[in-house]
């Protein structure tokens, strides 16, 4: 028997890790999503487990957040990629346990702003502060260059990616 530690290796591991060939963007695609995936589930376990609140509600209260004027639903739900439908139900008990308050808007009555309560905001500060120290501890295995170098390279590829869909967009009207 060994003495060398075990290492769990999932599949999309094994997958990601194999020798280069014309599959490389795939498996960058498939590393993306393993570790967004691994870290949003812990997130959403600590949330739920510390804060009694699910990840939806988070990141509608952290839009809310970087809002000061607040915003309306149509706004809220396309920074979240979501249809305003999506949030509707998680918008009212936002509002039910008084973290959220909808005001109307006087120049046109069918549409409301979503506006953080003083409640919701120490409440959201709190969530926020743990949620960075997660992120941070989750990633703790990256020095700061590694970080910076990712972020580098991930803006690249956001900008690439954004392009190839407009490039996409534009090559299926022709």
């Amino acid at each position: 028997m060994s003495d060398a530690p075990k290492v769990w290796i999932d599949a999309e591991t094994k997958i990601a890790d194999a020798v280069g060939d014309e599959h490389d963007q795939l498996r960058l695609w498939l590393r993306l999503y393993s570790v967004s995936r691994l870290i949003e589930n812990e997130v959403r376990r600590r949330l739920l487990s510390e804060f009694d609140t699910t990840f939806p509600r988070f990141d509608i209260l952290s839009q809310i957040e970087r809002a000061p004027d607040g915003l309306n639903l149509g706004e809220l739900s396309q920074r979240l990629m979501v249809s305003p439908g999506n949030i509707t139900a998680v918008i009212k008990r936002l509002v039910d346990d008084g973290l959220i308050r909808r005001e109307q808007n006087p120049e046109d009555r069918r549409e409301s702003f979503i506006h953080m309560t003083p409640f919701g905001r120490a409440a959201f500060a709190k969530m926020a502060r743990s949620h960075e120290g997660w992120i941070r501890s989750l990633t703790a295995g990256l020095d700061p260059a590694e970080t910076r170098q990712m972020l580098g390279l991930l803006r690249k590829m956001k900008g690439a990616t954004r392009q190839a869909l407009t490039d996409g967009v534009s090559s299926d009207r022709e």
